[in-house]
């Protein structure tokens, strides 16, 4: 088949699980083409199974010290460029959209009635799961946001619904013991001062802050490190704890790895809400409601490690699209589900 494959990159997860489907879906023989939108193409590292791709400039939120900036979000929508990009694909010979959240690529498929797919964590939220941070606003933009024809969700519990397990990197997962001092930090949407002055009260740790930065600098306990896969991933496998904002594959790599897990959702935001409530009661991470180094070094001692097992969902999802019966979910995923262990730490 000739696939465009939708990839919304103003988050690292979309990117990294597309990464993965996209590999299984090139060694089928299917020809893709990659559309990613909302980052610069100057900051997108790693990228040669995308290849070929183009970046659009698409829709993004804008968030400030922790939260959802709506009204400037609004302010600076380009919608006249947004629909101009659509209506200037040239989408001759397309059999199939697969689109991870990206909402150009799925409004593509829709203006020349081309099958979609929707395949990623916010397709769970057309089904009924748990939410929290729930309003009109959020709820139309979650349904409307970037629609497809077949959704299908990925979440860490199926919660009776035709939901997938997590799409985790089939990269080298082979470690050593973790260092139990060693917190990897990744909060790209809170200010980088105010991590900075939180973590350099708690001196008894070593923090690894991964953000938007030139180059590293190490102060003392405290390990700055610009964005770089390889750096990121080998300090994800040597920490023992992991503090992130509330999104979901970093966590699902953490849960896959055995690490702690403690999240700071993402003001406004329903999806990292949600998510933290469910990591919450399934006792799989626990939650910062408020980031100060008194309630960081409460969560650091208290928090207790989780693991799971999660199946070749990639692969698997890759196969069902090979297919063609897409609107048959049922086999894939009782069939991902029955795979996904719980593993002891």
């Amino acid at each position: 088949m000739n696939i465009l494959y939708g990839v919304q990159a103003t988050g690292n997860g979309h990117i990294s699980r597309s990464r993965e489907v996209l590999r299984h879906l090139k060694s089928k023989g299917h020809k893709v083409r990659v559309l990613l939108s909302g980052r610069d193409p100057a900051l997108l590292w790693d990228m040669d199974v995308f290849q070929p791709f183009s970046a659009l400039k698409g829709l993004t939120f804008f968030t400030f010290r922790g939260k959802v900036q709506y009204f400037k979000t609004a302010r600076h929508l380009d919608l006249v460029q947004f629909y101009r990009d659509i209506g200037q694909f040239c989408a001759v010979g397309l059999d199939l959209v697969v689109t991870d959240f990206e909402p150009i690529s799925a409004r593509i498929a829709r203006r020349n009635r081309i099958p979609s797919i929707g395949l990623g964590h916010q397709y769970a939220f057309h089904y009924d799961i748990p939410t929290a941070g729930a309003n009109p606003v959020a709820r139309f933009v979650m349904q409307k946001y970037a629609p497809a024809d077949f959704p299908l969700g990925l979440h860490w519990h199926h919660f009776d619904q035709p939901i997938l397990p997590p799409i985790v990197p089939t990269f080298d997962f082979a470690q050593n013991a973790p260092i139990d001092t060693k917190v990897l930090v990744y909060l790209p949407f809170e200010n980088l001062e105010d991590v900075v002055s939180v973590c350099r009260r708690l001196s008894a740790y070593d923090f690894f802050i991964y953000h938007d930065l030139d180059r590293p600098e190490d102060r003392d306990h405290i390990h700055l490190r610009p964005y770089s896969r390889p750096g990121f991933l080998k300090d994800l496998k040597s920490c023992a704890t992991v503090v992130s904002n509330a999104g979901f594959e970093l966590t699902s790599e953490a849960l896959q790895l055995g690490k702690k897990i403690i999240v700071k959702p993402l003001g406004g935001q329903m999806e990292q809400l949600s998510n933290a409530s469910v990591l919450s009661v399934l006792k799989l991470g626990s939650v910062l409601d408020k980031l100060t180094p008194e309630e960081v070094e409460t969560k650091l001692q208290s928090t207790a490690a989780a693991a799971v097992q999660y199946p070749d969902v990639a692969g698997m999802a890759a196969d069902w699209i090979d297919r063609g019966k897409w609107d048959d979910t049922r086999d894939l995923c009782r069939l991902a589900w029955e795979q996904t262990r719980m593993k002891s730490v």
